[in-house]
This record gives structure tokens, C-alpha cells and sequence, in this order.
């Protein structure tokens, strides 16, 4: 009896010490990760001359947020150049109506392809399905080509043409994979009820798709608003979204290199995408769990 207690006390140890252990790699890993954005806010509320004479690591001896009033409305010193502010405008309004759109019509293709079975609908899913992994560099001439004879070129418009057709692949797979896991009998008997096609996507598939709406959106946003390639391809001055912006804050400073603004220009552009995974990041998770990763 003696024994049986011994041992069971000896794994409720085991058991505990392994717990700790793994807690302590999580806190370990946090701090490895955390780290580089550590750097980033505290010499971002750094002076110039305490970044000079501090350590890299340490905490601001006074805060000033004279470096993010530069990097937000005039970055650049010594020679004419504006801040992040019209950039910023410029990403939001490329970046929400591409997410609307491609989502919007992500859902219809996946409704389609996942419910209404068509003669050629595997053929159309796997050619989409070969467009997500297509590389960016590849689309550059034949894009810029279609972009001049739309006369969308160097434009918002354009932009955002760009990013919904090279979106529509992973929003058609997202809502494909979900769709198939609902039960075909819902659209029988919608059908018997006397549905059409668009009654029973807006009245039947839309209200159940509210966890892969979440996903879809969230991918594509943090897709559009970190993507670099097409908006420096496909943009002109006045045009360009924030993350051309930053890139020209970066490389153009002259004279002394301004880090504490380099640093807050850089957050400022992702602050957008770390708002949206930590508000709805849970619901991202659930997402992939209700059936995106299904089919």
C-alpha cells in the first residue's frame, strides 16, 4: 500500500516538474520572439543622442514621442519627403475593399465548386488551387500588361484589381474546404422550399459562414497590407500603400541615421495587422477549427 502511494506521489512530481518545464520553454520562447518588437517601441521613444550613448536593450531614461510625429508626418530630414500619413490612407483604402471583394466572391466560388457539383468543377478548383502557389514575380509583365490596357495603371483601382484576383484562389480554397463539410441535404431541401441559387447562399450558407468569414478576412488582409512587390510595381507617387513608404523612409534618411524613427515608422505599419490578431485572433483559430483545413 506504502508502495502504490510512493509511486503515485512520485508521478504526481514527475508530472509537475515536466509542467513547469514546459511553462518555463513557453516563457522562453515569448521572450525570444518578443524580443525584437522589445527594441523596436523603446528605441522608437528614444532621443537620437540616448540611442547613441545607451544600450540597445535598455529602457528609455525619458520618453518623447518626437520620433513617431516625424516618421507620421514628415520622415525624412534634409530633403523633401513626407511622413506616413497619405500612405497609410492609401493602404487603407486598397486594403479594404480588395479584402471585401475577393472574400465575397471566395464564398460564391467555394459555394459553387463545393455544392453545386458541375461537370469540370475539380478541373476549375485545382487550376485555382495552382494559382495560389504561382510566385508573385511571375505575374509582374503579364499583370502590368493587363493593368495598361484596363488603363488602371499606377492606380488605387489597379492595386486593388490586383490583390482580389491574386487573392481568389486562397478565398475560393478556404470557403471550398468549409462548404464541403456541410451537409447537401440542407440545399435538397431548400430546393423543395422553393430556394434558387443566390436564396439558399444568402439565406442558408452565409449565416453558417460566419468562422470562415473571420479567417478569409483576416488572411487577406494581413496579405494585402504587408505585401511590398506588387505596390512598388504597380504604383506611382501618390499612390504607393505604406509599406513603400516605409522602405523609402528607411533607405532615404541622410546624414545621421534616425533609428528611433525608422523604428516607429515600422510600427506604425504593422500596428493595422497586430490590432487584427489581437482582437480577433481567437476567432481566427476557431475559424481553422469549424472546417477551413477540412476537404
Amino acid at each position: 500500500m506504502q508502495g502504490d502511494l510512493a509511486s503515485t506521489a512520485s508521478t504526481q512530481i514527475t508530472r509537475l516538474a515536466l509542467r513547469w518545464l514546459l511553462y518555463l520553454l513557453l516563457v522562453l520562447f515569448a521572450l525570444y520572439y518578443l524580443a525584437p518588437l522589445f527594441v523596436m517601441v523603446t528605441t522608437s521613444l528614444k532621443s537620437l543622442e540616448e540611442i547613441k550613448t545607451g544600450s540597445l536593450v535598455s529602457l528609455p531614461r525619458e520618453v518623447t514621442f518626437d520620433a513617431w510625429g516625424t516618421a507620421w508626418s514628415a520622415a525624412c530630414s534634409g530633403i523633401k519627403c513626407e511622413g506616413l500619413k497619405p500612405y497609410f490612407w492609401n493602404s487603407i483604402v486598397m486594403a479594404v475593399p480588395a479584402v471585401l471583394i475577393s472574400t465575397f466572391l471566395g464564398a460564391i466560388n467555394g459555394y459553387v465548386i463545393a455544392q453545386w457539383r458541375f461537370r469540370g468543377a475539380n478541373l476549375i478548383f485545382s487550376l485555382m488551387l495552382f494559382g495560389c502557389f504561382i510566385p508573385f514575380q511571375v505575374v509582374l509583365l503579364p499583370m502590368a500588361r493587363l493593368l495598361g490596357l484596363m488603363g488602371l495603371a499606377g492606380s488605387i483601382p489597379g492595386l486593388i484589381f490586383v490583390h482580389v484576383v491574386y487573392g481568389l484562389g486562397f478565398t475560393t480554397l478556404f470557403f471550398r474546404n468549409y462548404y464541403v463539410s456541410i451537409s447537401p441535404e440542407l440545399i435538397r431541401a431548400a430546393k423543395i422550399d422553393g430556394a434558387g441559387f443566390f436564396r439558399i447562399f444568402w439565406s442558408v450558407f452565409l449565416p453558417l459562414s460566419v468562422p470562415i468569414i473571420v479567417v478569409t478576412i483576416i488572411w487577406q488582409f494581413t496579405q494585402i497590407w504587408n505585401d511590398f512587390l506588387f505596390g512598388v510595381s504597380f504604383s506611382q507617387a501618390g499612390t504607393q500603400p505604406i509599406t513603400v513608404a516605409l522602405n523609402n523612409i528607411v533607405n532615404s534618411t541622410t546624414g545621421v541615421k534616425e533609428y528611433n524613427v525608422d523604428m516607429a515608422a515600422a510600427i506604425i505599419a504593422a500596428l493595422p495587422t497586430l490590432i487584427v490578431y489581437v482582437v480577433a485572433g481567437k476567432y481566427f483559430i476557431r475559424g481553422l477549427t469549424a472546417g477551413s483545413v477540412k476537404g
